[in-house]
């Protein structure tokens, strides 16, 4: 097969480059040639195309090999340049051949010329693979550069006694070491002291011949900060010997403080949801006991012999309703009445209140941003929230100390939301209460919101487990900063309403006549509670048609002639809930009011937990007097 060949002759004599043409044709080249005797020429013969080869004459009146061989360099191309003469001597053509020629031909004998070209070529493109390569190697090299400088996880070697032998930015960055300082320690410096052994071990393993493995270990900074990192670690062989090991450390802090929070929140989650329930089967035994004890204070001469022990009764009872209805509240199963609320002026309202309940050595400071926005918000929740959390500060400041209540605008932005687990970002107005107590530990600080967790030797550590449940069930949040010896601080988080209506202001409570004659459809299937309501609502004058089920109160409402004026029913009762009951009823007597009550609520009833406009609830456990109140108060609507 004929072979292409492309020469191009730096030759001022057109015979002598006619006569090369010849011997290359008849070689069987499929010859493109081209001749120049000028630098000019030669460049722009050079910058038109490719050649495989340079044939040099070694002096011309204008240029001469030398010169030519300078362009070549100068633009540089590698082209194998051979030199084709009829004059030159050996000294000046080992002097050529030093300035970059790879041979020297003369022209009367040509036997050489083909084998010259063809090694050459052959030696070109060698030289060109072999260039290629190193400028691969070249950009990998600086490729794998760049990735390890640029890498966001820390990228280190060391060698296998743990002393340094690199580091990339990142572990400068997150360690807070320079390169230098990094390079004269040794792996058990910055690795946390608990860690020691397994960082050891793991290196044993490799030895051993293990297989790879990630490992979870924490390094100090050079601050003393505790960064947590997860460990990917190789072997390094030199002739096939190990005499280091490379490892990739990525930060894992923050992840870790994630799922600490989403462990912590599904704790909450599950402990919330017990709590609820036994609320729920209290709430229940709590009505009737303290219900049953209040009908017969009413009823017994105080100097009866018995009226003392039913006082403690009824006392107990109070007490433990108190406690249920703060399991409630942390379970967020506690019924809201939310209102547009000023949070400013309820902390100017409770002020006076909060310095007789704190005392005298610790100074209480308010600290009121003006043009708060408004919050939705139940506002005795509201008050309970400011009051536990001002309790808790002052048992934390038993020498006495500062309080300092603050309100302010705040935005939490996507970036607090993605490191506080069950924020949503957005507008808010904040609470904050801080102290200049003993503060408390990190341990302490993670079990604070559990129900009945209390470092005080008398409480029931249901307090800051209420500010939890209040804030969450609310929409809002509350996060704690403290260290031991430094204090404590609590913010409370609740979303901007951004409603302009007017800050609620509580209403004067006015006593009202509370007897009547009305008659009240009474629908509630456990017993005991269905007796007492029945017993309290007869004392008062109503007529109380009584029903286990919602089936049953059908049938009354079917035979009854005249009118019922309210219905007073349980809000989940078996086969008929409250409100499917209610709405049956409806089209038979369209005259008739209606009060749920639970000690536990439903989806079906409530919705997000929170009362529907319009939807009267009575709270168990209640007390008699609570309960005609409720139903006075409806039937005077």
């Amino acid at each position: 097969m004929t072979q292409r060949l492309r020469v191009l002759h730096i030759e001022d004599s057109e015979r002598d480059q006619a006569l090369l043409d010849r011997h290359l044709s008849r070689a069987g080249y499929d010859l493109v040639a081209e001749r120049v005797e000028t630098a000019e020429a030669m460049r722009a013969a050079l910058w038109a195309q490719p050649w495989d080869v340079i044939l040099c004459d070694y002096s011309m009146p204008q240029f001469n090999a030398l010169e030519a061989l300078a362009v070549l360099h100068e633009m540089g191309l590698d082209i194998p340049f051979i030199i084709i003469s009829g004059t030159v001597g050996e000294e000046v053509a080992v002097a050529a051949m030093r300035a970059g020629a790879q041979d020297y031909l003369m022209k009367d004998n040509l036997v050489r010329l083909v084998p010259t070209i063809e090694r050459e070529r052959r030696e070109a493109e060698h030289r060109r693979a072999r260039h290629q390569a190193e400028k691969e190697l070249r950009d990998s090299e600086e490729r794998y550069r760049d990735l390890v400088e640029n890498a966001r996880d820390i990228i280190y070697t060391h060698d296998l006694k743990g002393n340094y032998t690199s580091m990339n930015k990142a572990g400068e960055l997150i360690t807070g070491l320079t390169h230098e300082e990094a390079m004269k320690m040794n792996l058990t410096q910055t690795v946390a002291p608990e860690y020691i052994e397994k960082a050891r071990q793991m290196m044993v393993n490799k030895l051993a011949g293990g297989a790879p493995t990630i490992y979870d270990l924490e390094i100090i900074a050079k601050d003393g900060r505790r960064i947590a990192v997860e460990v990917n670690t190789r072997l390094i062989y030199q002739d096939g010997v190990p005499v280091g090991v490379q490892g990739i450390a990525r930060d894992v802090t923050e992840r870790r403080q994630l799922e600490e929070q989403l462990r912590q929140a599904q704790k909450m989650e599950a402990v919330g949801r017990l709590a609820g329930g036994i609320a729920h089967d209290f709430n229940n035994l709590l009505t009737v006991i303290n219900g049953y004890s209040e009908l017969a204070l009413m009823q017994l001469d105080p100097d009866a012999p018995l009226y003392h022990h039913l006082e403690e009764i009824h006392k107990a009872g109070e007490r433990a309703a108190a406690l249920t209805r703060q399991l409630l509240v942390f379970s967020r199963k506690q019924i809201l009445q939310p209102k547009v609320l000023d949070l400013n002026t309820i902390v100017a309202e409770m002020e006076k209140i909060l310095r007789r309940v704190i005392g005298e050595d610790i100074e209480l400071r308010t600290v009121l941003a003006s043009g708060l926005g408004y919050v939705k918000a139940d506002p005795g929740q509201v008050e309970q929230v400011m009051m536990n959390l001002c309790v808790n500060a002052r048992d934390a400041m038993p020498q006495g100390g500062k309080l300092t209540i603050e309100t302010a605008n705040v935005e939490l932005d996507d970036t607090y939301a993605k490191y506080h687990l069950g924020v949503t970002p957005g507008a808010h107005v904040m609470l904050a209460v801080s102290d200049t107590g003993i503060g408390m530990d990190a341990e302490t600080q993670k079990r604070i919101f559990e129900p009945f967790f209390t470092t005080k030797e008398l409480g029931t550590g249901l307090g800051l487990s209420t500010v939890y449940g209040i804030a969450r069930q609310s929409g809002g949040s509350v996060w704690v900063y403290s260290e031991p010896g430094r204090g404590t601080t609590f913010k409370v988080y609740w979303p901007h309403c951004g409603e302009g209506a007017p800050a609620y202001q509580p209403d004067a409570k006015v006593e009202e006549a509370l007897r009547g004659s009305e008659t009240i459809l009474l629908a509630e299937d456990e017993e005991m509670v269905r007796q007492l309501a029945r017993a309290v609502l007869e004392m008062y004058g109503y007529q109380v048609l009584e029903a286990a089920n919602g089936g049953a109160a059908l049938l009354i409402c079917e035979r009854h002639q005249g009118p019922i004026q309210l219905l007073l029913t349980d809000v989940v009762m078996p086969e008929m809930s409250g409100r499917e009951l209610a709405n049956r009823l409806e089209p038979l007597h369209p005259e008739m009011r209606v009060i749920y009550m639970s000690g536990y609520t439903d989806d079906a009833i409530v919705h997000h937990r929170v009362l529907d406009s319009g939807l009267s609830f009575l709270q168990k456990p209640f007390t008699p007097l609570a309960l005609v109140r409720k139903v006075r108060e409806v039937l005077d609507k």
